[in-house]
């Protein structure tokens, strides 16, 4: 078999110390291949995004092992780490995260422009990421020009622009309605699907979870079920497909 693309052993997180400890992760096993969707799912406070944030390097574990590529995340410094998220990947939150004053075209030049890209490459690369999420001639409303789901688009853009190996989203139709959530799904299940790109997402919402291969459920800091889905949602909406294989 070939090795995971990230793999966490014996993962623990602690917050503060002697009685007033909290213990959010406790001893955390997980393999994760190289271009699974995995969706994480689990009620508040069951340690869920504690758990993507050190997938994500936001945060560090108290203990245990993260390996990505084969590398030890946890004995990284901050600016290995942040160089890692820079390289490696992309982020999609619940809130958007759009600059207000922004054009979409700069929004998702963001990454490149914190990588040192030059301006030229940063619009090629923008404008492809648009496209790819069927935002095509869209560069220059800022957010308020724009629907949620299409700001929520622009956000995909932003995460894929630096070609990331992992996407990790953070409740993306948590401030969506059900037709905008589905159109978001098909993006990430296309571009999942269709690009390769490993996709790990928190959800409370089961119909969102379906598009996934995978659902791995958190309680209590712990993996209470790690399980395949038999029966995933295969289909993306109309139209999005055909423009995310361009």
């Amino acid at each position: 078999m070939s090795t995971p693309l990230i793999r966490l052993r014996g993962i623990s997180k602690r917050y503060g110390s002697g009685e007033a400890a909290l213990m959010a992760l406790q001893g955390i096993d997980i393999d994760i291949t190289a271009g699974e969707f995995v969706a994480i799912m689990g009620p508040s406070g069951s340690g869920k995004s504690t758990a993507m944030n050190i997938l994500g390097c936001l945060d560090t574990p108290s203990a245990g092992q993260y390996l990505f590529k084969g590398a030890h995340v946890e004995a990284l410094s901050r600016d290995q780490r942040a160089r890692l998220r820079r390289r490696f990947l992309g982020f999609v939150f619940q809130g958007f995260n759009l600059l207000a004053r922004t054009s979409a075209q700069e929004n998702v030049e963001l990454p490149l422009l914190y990588r040192g890209d030059g301006a030229a490459a940063r619009r090629s690369a923008a404008a492809r990421a648009l496209a790819a999420v069927a935002l095509g001639g869209w560069e220059g409303p800022t957010p308020a020009g724009l629907s949620g789901g299409q700001q929520q688009r622009v956000a995909i853009a932003r995460a894929i622009v630096t070609e990331p190996a992992v996407v990790l989203a953070d409740e993306p139709t948590g401030n969506l309605d059900t037709q905008r959530s589905h159109e978001i799904m098909g993006l990430l299940l296309a571009l999942n699907r269709d690009h390769g790109i490993t996709v790990l997402m928190v959800t409370h919402e089961p119909d969102m979870a379906a598009y996934a291969h995978r659902m791995v459920h958190f309680l209590d800091g712990r993996i209470a079920r790690d399980e395949p889905n038999a029966t995933p949602t295969l289909a993306a909406p109309a139209g999005l497909s055909a423009a995310l294989t361009t």
